[in-house]
């Protein structure tokens, strides 16, 4: 089955052509052009800013247009993640659909359904002409995984809607009032090298397959940071081995906790078998920790490597590798506030090299402002340490709940309609561009909404398809109920 033949065809019509265009974030020329000329084709009205956000128009259904305008929001980037052994170009192939069962999937890549079925369901909205609303404006907003460009670069005037549906949440049947501000944590430093010494023999140590996800959204679940694990592993296992690391390296996005990490290492020829050990007992003793957190799939392992040329001095390797072993990562506090709600938490989410110089990124979260800095600056403490400069990036505000909505008010009425049960009404650890909006637009009346989809910002991304369908009649109904003020 494709997923053109699912229900509501219209919504998902419109994501299988999100699907075939690349659209990394900060790379966006593409679903650019496919959005203006998609509107073009439709004979839709359409507006483009100077940071590249889309928004398109449609005038409200006869006898509706005194109804307050209806901003319907999603995000054009997705999370470029994919499986180790997966051939895939992110920047010019097209994603691989898959129907299994109840889900959508994809072929060993992030789905995009974060966004992209956002998008694609405001696309079915202005193509839709059964539907009853009042004037709609829907806004497609750029880089929003990293940095919330759109969000933070939208000027006044721009779109002029009073209340905006935010579709961006995961979880049907929840009603998001608001989310935690984050931050980016860079350290970085030229490292010295040396010519490697020829009396080692040579390894390449591989953590492998651990479930990652968003670092928001997930970052409660207890699940491994393959960074953290391969240092931990390092920093002791040179307790006993003389360990010589030339190359250490994992993880991919801020907001991604990391699935794999990887170092090359050289001992003395005589310290082989009880490095091999070490290693066997270590891949025994993070299966037994994280039996219930992760699959059991995930591998701790090593290869045969050849002699690198160069490695990293013995001062140097040892302040990474405890660096990063004594990084802040996961949960750091829960909130007072809401119950069972993350506060704040820090990712460790990437350790890479560019030439001799190496760049860690941390991403921090939290629901407070003044905890999101505080524990960026113990990340920033604990590099500068050890001579790393250290930058902050992609800072954005919280969303602060507003219980006495006027439109969360309708959206409940709408949701107990349908459904015949209260939605749950949330703030999220994840970060949404709602904050942002509101500093701008502070008359906004806002929630966010969306259908289920798991284990995003990884490769296991999927999206549950009866959940599409009831959005799509949520979203239909409050639109609705908006259009006629009742």
């Amino acid at each position: 089955m494709k997923i053109t033949d699912l229900e509501p065809k219209l919504v998902w019509q419109c994501f299988d052509e999100i699907t075939k265009v690349p659209r990394p974030t900060h790379h966006l020329e593409k679903m650019k052009k496919f959005l203006t000329d998609w509107a073009e084709r439709h004979n839709i009205s359409y507006s483009v800013d100077e940071v590249g956000n889309v928004v398109m128009r449609k005038p409200a259904t006869p006898g509706h247009e005194e109804a307050p305008v209806v901003i319907l929001q999603g995000h054009q980037d997705m999370v470029a993640e994919k499986n180790g052994d997966k051939v895939h170009d992110f920047y010019n192939d097209p994603i691989t659909t898959i129907v299994e069962g109840d889900w959508v999937r994809a072929d060993g890549t992030t789905l995009g359904a974060d966004n992209g079925l956002g998008c694609a369901t405001a696309m079915a909205v202005l193509l839709d002409d059964k539907l009853v609303h009042g004037p709609i404006e829907a806004l497609f907003t750029v880089d929003e995984e990293q940095g919330l460009i759109g969000a933070n670069g939208i000027q006044p005037g721009f779109v002029t809607g009073s209340v905006l549906l935010n579709l961006d949440s995961e979880e049907m049947g929840q009603l998001v009032i608001g989310c935690a501000g984050g931050k980016v944590t860079m350290a970085e430093k030229e490292l010295k090298f040396m010519d490697s010494p020829a009396d080692r023999i040579w390894y390449e140590v591989k953590l492998t397959n651990f479930k990652g996800g968003h670092s928001g959204m997930e970052i409660h679940l207890g699940r491994g940071n393959a960074n953290q694990q391969l240092c931990r592993f390092l920093w002791e296992t040179n307790k006993e081995i003389d360990l010589t690391l030339a190359l250490i390296e994992g993880g991919g996005l801020a907001n991604a906790i990391p699935r794999e990490a990887h170092a090359i290492v050289g001992m003395e020829k005589d310290k082989k078998e009880l490095f091999e050990k070490k290693v066997r007992l270590f891949s025994d003793m993070i299966h037994a920790e994280y039996l219930l957190a992760e699959s059991s799939d995930f591998t701790f392992d090593l290869n045969d490597c050849e002699r690198p040329a160069k490695v990293i001095s013995d001062e140097d390797a040892g302040a990474l590798v405890s660096a990063v072993f004594a990084c802040p990562n996961g949960v750091q506090s829960m909130s007072r506030a809401v119950e069972g709600l993350v506060e704040t938490s820090c990712n460790l989410a990437s350790v890479k090299f560019e030439g001799e110089k190496v760049v860690v990124t941390v991403h921090q979260r939290s629901s407070v402002d003044s905890r999101r800095d505080e524990i960026a600056d113990r990340v920033k403490a604990l590099f500068e340490i050890i001579g790393y400069s250290v930058s902050f990036d992609d800072a954005y505000v919280g969303w602060a709940p507003n219980p006495d909505s006027q439109l969360l008010k309708k959206a409940k009425e709408s949701y107990r309609k349908l459904f015949g049960q209260d939605p749950r009404v949330e703030a999220l650890h994840a970060g949404l561009e709602c904050g942002l909006f509101l500093e701008k637009m502070p008359e906004l009346d806002m929630i966010s909404f969306g259908p289920t989809l798991k284990d995003i910002h990884s490769p296991s991304e999927k999206a549950y398809i009866p959940s599409v369908v009831e959005f799509w009649k949520f979203l239909c109904d409050l639109l609705e109920s908006l259009a006629s003020n009742k």
